[in-house]
């Protein structure tokens, strides 16, 4: 099969190239997808889990990518709640090879059922990006109807789909980007922008949530906008700074087939839109890991004829 892999860490590049390699197998409760479209994270190459295994083993040449959205073609051994043939989507185990080639092992409980009416680039840009909004809103900040929230980088994959959750929970939504972003931000739903580079973060204060994904002095000065009581929940990396009387906590998503499945229904039901900017074929994927490309919306690689 065709893949993209990558294979020196300390290289510019990261020995990222397009090249052949073996059909994965199918190990106890897997499931191998013909891959059709797949999403992934730049910042993904700066991961260990892309390096190594969980033993700390040297895994490459190894496969980036994590999101998928594909057919089902094979099961491995104890396999349940998925079937051959099927429309799946999802995203993959961060230290095994990724979506970003012809096929891949996924682990069945990590993917969903996709709806027939929702297409495989829409479904592999929604996993990661919308089941990491909703956690971080939901199950880590516990944001209710009513409450108020500030989303950091809120244009962005994760900050996008934030805004319409919130919303749609009856919070009251800031979001902060660039100028640039501020009509993108406000078209979503929220309620008002601030532009980090030109207006003062003091401003959006104080808010019940904060929820970022920008992470250094953006997420240190964001602490003392919670008020008491509140949360300030971070993806970037574990907070320094922390909120007078709040809660302070960072997240890595996890796989969660119901809320999938959830997330599917809202973007077929016309409740969820997700921003997918650039679509490239699997021939031309190491192009859109090139440092300072920056297309509005997600970049997604279709693998097959969807």
């Amino acid at each position: 099969m065709k893949a993209v892999i990558v294979t020196d860490r300390d290289a510019t590049d990261r020995g990222l190239k397009v090249t052949d390699l073996p059909r994965p197998h199918a190990a106890e409760n897997d499931v191998i997808v013909r891959v059709h479209a797949a999403g992934f994270t730049r910042g993904e190459l700066d991961w260990p889990a892309t390096w190594s295994d969980r033993a700390g083993r040297d895994r490459t040449p190894s496969v980036p990518g994590h999101e998928v959205s594909g057919v089902v073609t094979d099961l491995g051994y104890g396999t349940t709640g998925l079937s051959v043939g099927q429309h799946v989507f999802g995203f993959t185990d961060w230290a095994r090879d990724g979506s970003l080639a012809e096929y891949v092992a996924v682990e069945a409980r990590n993917l969903a059922p996709l709806p027939a009416d929702v297409d495989h680039v829409t479904a592999a840009a929604l996993p990661i990006s919308g089941l990491t909004a909703w956690q971080g809103l939901f199950d880590h900040a516990g944001l209710t109807a009513g409450q108020s929230v500030l989303i950091h980088g809120a244009a962005g994959a994760v900050g996008s789909l934030a805004v319409q959750l919130a919303r749609e929970a009856g919070a009251r939504v800031i979001g902060t980007g660039r100028s640039a972003d501020r009509q993108t931000v406000l078209g979503l739903g929220a309620q008002a922008f601030l532009d980090l580079e030109t207006e003062w973060l003091r401003d959006a204060g104080p808010v019940d949530v904060v929820f970022d994904v920008i992470g250094g002095d953006v997420l240190d000065r964001s602490a003392a906008l919670v008020r008491a009581g509140g949360a300030l929940v971070t993806i970037a990396h574990p907070p320094t700074v922390r909120p007078e009387n709040g809660r302070a906590v960072f997240f890595v998503v996890e796989p969660d087939r119901v809320r999938l499945a959830d997330l599917a229904r809202r973007v077929r039901e016309g409740r969820l839109s997700v921003r997918v900017g650039e679509v490239l074929p699997l021939a031309e994927a190491v192009a859109a890991f090139a440092p300072g490309r920056r297309v509005p919306g997600r970049t997604v690689i279709r693998v097959a004829g969807d």
